[in-house]
């Protein structure tokens, strides 16, 4: 079963990328959705036979590597936090698979699309199912790969593959603190496997080794590279820039990417590594802080974006924050409850934004946008349900696991906890704000399109509204129904063991706050509301506010329309100075240098004396007689001068 689950999107793959001519457009959409979806349903099969019947075991596919004291397999750890992976990833591209035969209808490269959407899922199987680093990092850089190929699918706009490019350079940094990691960890414990490791990890706590005159800590080191890798797959503040640039890319491809399977692949590096993290608290801290500050940092920059994918993008860096400093809080299960929840409303609010899209006949601008509500009402409610969700509403999924990490911040003992669930708090706020500015600008009030566009706008077909309500109906009810098994009581016999805690459970204490605590219990909600108040006021009743309040805070209006000028400082600290660096050794060191004084300078030596040489062959006899007289002259000069006479 397993081996169905994980090589299905791998046999889509190959069917529709080596044999699409052949099987045409609707063969090769046909073929890759029949198979990831079948992976999906036997998910499902696997995450009731893992969580109910208890069948966690390692399988064998094949051996792989033995070079020296370096050995390992290519096997499948399957465990709670693989099954719990397996249906998010491939429940989420089955869904875009089947919205993508409709959104991607009139692209003239059907197949190749298909095939990328199903090598990045085989990617991440591999990924999440790996028993051992090298196995996981081989999954981890197929991800990379083919986000590079889906953000740059359409190769014939430059910012696609400006965007492609950059998510792949800013990828490569991440990664490269990974493999750091990878290999520092087989130095200390002298194997790639999982389990090993993790058996051993508490032996190793509190030793040090020497670096540079320095002595660190092993274990703070290795967390914070293999940290560093998340980072850069989950765009956390400082590795987030290439995010929202990958909205280039067909918005498929976003709800795939960047909602539900490749920007979690950080949260479940950190979450299965935690055996390691529990012995490393200041690397748990570093962790905690830099969640909250891109939980908090990219919510701002969020509330002045006028690109609908923009949006909901800086707002998926915003979720990650908050379910990376719920696992630095040694929430573990309430980080993987949100990445849970928040693949079905994140997803959902993509691909909902795009079937406005496509009835906005490819525009993006919320400014000019506005009057769909009731010309594509089945698209305005499925997105109000997802903005429901995202901002945390009661009841509905986020409003469980959202609320879940502000009260583990709340209760956390710190300075550190404390900063974070004050973080937390204002980007619940902005959250909502953004969001429903979003629905207010898109939905709401006039028509700002152009009147040819209004008359072509209509409802998305079946084949992208089903999805959407699937995924609905996730936001919806995902919450109530796995909360007791993810964070609840029922938390021990659920994970049974895939994640490791020293000590007591954090999230024992927050489910104790009284209900008459107010900041504990009550706030979250209190600010989902101001959040929501205050967007209906600027966009729906004084929708001149806008423009008031940005020329009153005009300074911070820029830095945050400006993203914190990140890219800018990017552009200035490493991109000039890379092409500086490049051309003076392209034009100094290689051309006037290597090339000037080697190859080059050889041989023009050689032609310039030739063609001087070449002027003494005039065939005239007296020439020659004149130039053997002052040969012979210099002859004798020679030996009277320097030989003693002749």
């Amino acid at each position: 079963m397993y081996h169905i689950i994980v090589f299905a999107p791998l046999l889509g793959f190959l069917l529709a990328g080596l044999g699409g001519r052949w099987l045409g457009k609707g063969g090769s959409q046909i073929i890759t959705s029949a198979l990831v979806s079948l992976s999906a349903v036997l998910s499902f099969y696997a995450f009731y036979d893992v969580v109910v019947n208890g069948s966690a075991q390692t399988i064998l596919v094949a051996e792989w590597v033995t070079s020296g004291a370096l050995s390992f397999d290519w096997a499948f750890k399957i465990d709670t936090l693989t099954v719990v992976m397996l249906v998010v990833v491939n429940l989420i591209s089955a869904i875009v698979h089947i919205y993508s035969i409709g959104y991607m209808e009139r692209d003239l490269h059907n197949p190749r699309f298909f095939a990328y959407l199903s090598l990045f899922t085989f990617s991440m199987l591999m990924l999440v199912t790996a028993d051992n680093l090298v196995q996981m990092y081989f999954g981890w850089e197929g991800v990379g790969l083919t986000s590079y190929l889906l953000i740059g699918f359409w190769h014939h706009k430059p910012a696609a593959n400006a965007a492609a490019i950059k998510a792949f350079i800013v990828n490569r940094v991440g990664d490269f603190g990974f493999s750091l990691g990878i290999f520092a960890t087989f130095m200390v414990f002298g194997t790639v496997y999982l389990d090993p490791i993790f058996a051993a990890a508490g032996a190793h706590a509190g030793t040090t080794f020497n670096f540079l005159g320095y002595n660190p800590d092993i274990l703070t080191t290795i967390c914070i590279l293999l940290f560093i890798g998340a980072m850069g797959k989950s765009a956390q503040l400082g590795l987030h820039t290439w995010l929202p640039d990958a909205m280039e890319g067909p918005t498929p491809v976003s709800a795939l990417i960047h909602a539900a399977t490749m920007v979690t692949a950080g949260i479940f590096l950190v979450v299965r590594m935690s055996p390691l993290f529990e012995y490393a608290p200041d690397a748990l801290m570093v962790v905690t802080i830099v969640g909250a500050a891109t939980a908090f940092l990219t919510a701002t920059i969020a509330l002045v974006q006028n690109d609908i994918k923009r949006v909901i993008a800086y707002s998926t860096c915003s979720q990650l924050g908050y379910m990376f400093f719920a696992a630095g809080l040694s929430a573990y299960g309430a980080a993987m409850f949100h990445l849970f929840t928040h693949a079905f409303f994140k997803a959902l609010l993509f691909l909902g934004a795009g079937a406005v899209i496509h009835a906005l006949s490819d525009e993006q601008d919320m400014r000019r946008m506005g009057g769909l509500k009731s010309m594509i009402p089945v698209t305005y409610l499925l997105m109000v349900v997802g903005t429901l969700a995202l901002t945390g509403f009661p009841l509905t999924s986020g409003f469980f696991s959202k609320d879940m990490i502000l009260e583990v911040a709340y209760v956390s003992q710190g300075p550190v906890a404390n900063l974070a669930w004050i973080l937390g708090i204002g980007a619940v706020f902005m959250t909502a704000f953004y969001s429903w500015r979003l629905i207010f600008m898109t939905f709401h009030g006039k028509p700002k399109a152009p009147r040819e566009v209004m008359d072509r706008v209509h409802e998305s077909p079946n084949v992208m509204l089903l999805p959407l309500a699937v995924l609905a109906a996730g936001a919806l009810g995902a919450g109530w129904l796995f909360s007791s098994s993810y964070i609840g009581g029922d938390y021990d016999g659920f994970w049974d063991g895939s994640i490791f805690l020293i000590g007591g459970n954090i999230m024992e204490q927050a489910h104790h706050i009284p209900w008459r605590d107010i900041p504990g219990k009550w706030l979250p909600t209190i600010m989902m509301a101001a959040g929501f108040a205050l967007a209906y006021l600027f966009y729906i009743k004084r929708k001149d506010l806008p423009a008031k309040t940005a020329r009153a805070f005009k300074p911070i209006y820029t830095l945050f329309y400006n993203k914190w000028y990140f890219d800018e400082a990017y552009d200035f600290l490493f991109v000039r100075p890379a092409f500086f660096i490049g051309r003076l050794l392209w034009k100094v060191g290689d051309g006037l240098i290597i090339d000037g004084l080697g190859p080059d300078g050889v041989s023009n030596m050689a032609m310039r004396l030739g063609v001087r040489i070449r002027k003494l062959q005039t065939g005239y006899i007296y020439h020659y007689a004149f130039a053997i007289l002052i040969g012979v002259a210099l002859l004798v000069t020679y030996f009277m001068f320097y030989r003693g006479g002749i």
